[in-house]
């Protein structure tokens, strides 16, 4: 069908902390030089920040790259980190506190904020829409467009109204084209649109598999005795065992909050872990509980986590656009931070983007030069030094690789002339459901640890639920035929929402997608052993609504 369209010269899928620094910081050079953008940002959440989640302590160098000013101008950095812990957990009693000078110099925190990444979003939005930024929240980029000669032309806006039975409805708005000179892809972690330019233009060729966790993260409100502002707390070790690694985090911030969470990483064997539960427990622990006892929780998400680094950084241009932050994998995991790279791979292609449109460049062309713009930034060499982190900790456990990591980025500086590679896709390592022991967990206490019905209510997430699926299935034989046989059906388990189950009809197990309680956090899309699920964006404003995550 015909339909409408709108034409930039910039467009930018994603009002992350990538998408909008990108955004800004094009506005300051067409500001700076005289020279007119256009810049438009589409988010499928419901308003900028709706569909954020990251932990988040905040360097905030790169804020003073953007935005010199952001002190006084209300960003909101409001709490300073004041103390800096890491303890390994023994067992689900018994805890170590690490002395500082044995800690990779990577996870120390002096100079940096605990901060709701989600707020900072709204923060930089407002910056963006004053420096003549189009911002359209509540709007999903369902498909790409591309020119005659394969080149990305923009994007496709997905309709609206359309009933479970693809037909439209009395609300049916038919979805708009936007077409750029130039398109940026900032959709976060294992972005829709990003997958497929990745697959499409073969940008990760020569790489190491891009490597995940799953970050779960709860808000409290706790007794103001049990309150430190500023207090930082990482953990390692229990409940995470067996084979599965990660960590845990506790940040104490402003008004008598804590954030608590755990971060699993996605290449665990046993099928029958949990990891919704496996973070229950986590709060269990009485170096954890003495924090949350007496408190109440008020916030409740979970989101997967590009890690991979730089071994596994595809490439990040292609013709007619770039893909950057989460949506490549700028994370460095060695810091456990990804907000200052996204927003410093936004600001770098915002610079590569200002320059070849006032150069005349043809539209549609590679934008080649962002590779050796992105190699002389403070970026790549912050992600070379730290690319033997994750490695490093799924080769030898948490204790050795905690070791080699120390000796990596102590001694060597981040430069020690060994480069670890983890050659083997996350899906790939799940094991059979015969070759491993079933984990039986308690039942949540109503205190501490909670069930994932009244947890997802906290995460404010709706859906219209007369729509298509947006969780789809390659081949619907798979999830019983093969997944149940073989691995006991592992997205019973992995999903953080209770989006899937298999139920018995007639006799006969029956797989059912609960897509209404999706938050979006794209664990299927990574952990499924069989990769059969493909999680596409569902109509715009769908999914979660969190207010400070």
């Amino acid at each position: 069908m015909e339909r409408e369209f709108m034409e930039f010269d910039v467009v930018i899928v994603g009002a992350g902390p990538a998408g909008l620094a990108a955004a800004c910081r094009l506005m300051q050079i067409s500001r700076d030089t005289g020279k007119e953008i256009t810049v438009c940002v589409v988010e499928k959440g419901s308003e900028v920040g709706a569909h954020i989640l990251s932990g988040a302590v905040f360097e905030p160098k790169v804020l003073d790259e953007l935005f010199s000013d952001w002190r006084d101008t209300g960003a909101p950095l409001l709490t300073p980190v004041t103390e800096d812990e890491i303890h390994l957990l023994k067992s689900d009693s018994a805890s170590r506190q690490l002395p500082n000078a044995l800690v990779p110099k990577t996870m120390h925190n002096h100079g940096n904020y605990i901060i709701s990444v989600g707020n900072l979003a709204r923060w930089l939005a407002g910056r963006a829409e004053e420096l003549g930024v189009e911002i359209f929240p509540g709007f999903a980029a369902s498909e790409l467009l591309f020119h005659e000669d394969g080149s990305v032309k923009g994007i496709l806006i997905g309709d609206m109204g359309v009933g479970a039975d693809g037909k439209p409805k009395d609300s049916y708005m038919p979805g708009m084209e936007l077409h750029a000179k130039y398109t940026v892809f900032a959709e976060g972690c294992r972005g829709h649109l990003g997958k497929q330019l990745i697959a499409k233009y073969h940008l990760d060729n020569g790489k190491t598999p891009q490597h995940y966790g799953i970050g779960f993260k709860e808000i409290w409100k706790v007794p103001a005795d049990k309150h430190q502002p500023g207090k930082v707390v990482h953990t390692g070790g229990w409940p995470l065992t067996q084979g599965a690694s990660g960590g845990g985090f506790l940040y104490h911030m402003e008004d008598n909050q804590v954030v608590v969470g755990l971060i699993i990483d996605l290449n665990y064997q046993n099928p029958h872990l949990s990891p919704f539960d496996e973070f229950q427990r986590y709060k269990t622990h009485p170096l954890v509980a003495q924090y949350l006892e007496g408190g109440e929780r008020l916030c409740y998400g979970a989101r997967a986590i590009t890690k991979g680094g730089l071994n596994a950084l595809p490439k990040m241009s292609f013709p007619g656009g770039l893909i950057i932050g989460c949506d490549a994998g700028t994370l460095n995991f060695a810091k456990i931070k990804g907000t200052h790279t996204a927003m410093k791979s936004g600001m770098l292609a915002a610079e590569t983007l200002a320059e070849a449109l006032m150069a005349g460049v043809t539209e549609g062309k590679d934008l080649d030069c962002f590779q050796e713009r992105f190699d002389h930034s403070w970026l790549a060499d912050e992600l070379y030094r730290s690319r033997n982190f994750g490695p490093a900790m799924h080769k030898f456990g948490t204790l050795l690789g905690g070791a080699f990591n120390y000796i990596d980025q102590n001694w060597f500086g981040g430069r020690c002339p060994i480069t670890l590679r983890d050659e083997k896709p996350d899906y790939a390592q799940m094991g059979l459901a015969s070759d491993y022991p079933k984990i039986e967990y308690p039942k949540p206490d109503g205190k501490l640890s909670f069930d994932k019905l009244s947890s997802v209510y906290l995460s404010n997430t709706f859906h219209e639920e007369d729509q298509p699926c947006h969780l789809r299935l390659k081949d619907e034989r798979i999830p019983v035929e093969v997944n149940l046989a073989r691995y006991d059906e592992p997205a019973q388990r992995y999903c953080p929402a209770g989006v899937y189950e298999i139920v018995e009809e007639a006799g006969q197990p029956k797989f059912v997608i609960n897509s209404q309680n999706c938050i979006h956090c794209k664990t299927c899309d990574i952990k499924d052993p069989s990769q059969n699920i493909t999680w596409v964006t569902p109509e715009g404003s769908g999914g979660p609504n969190y207010p400070n995550m």
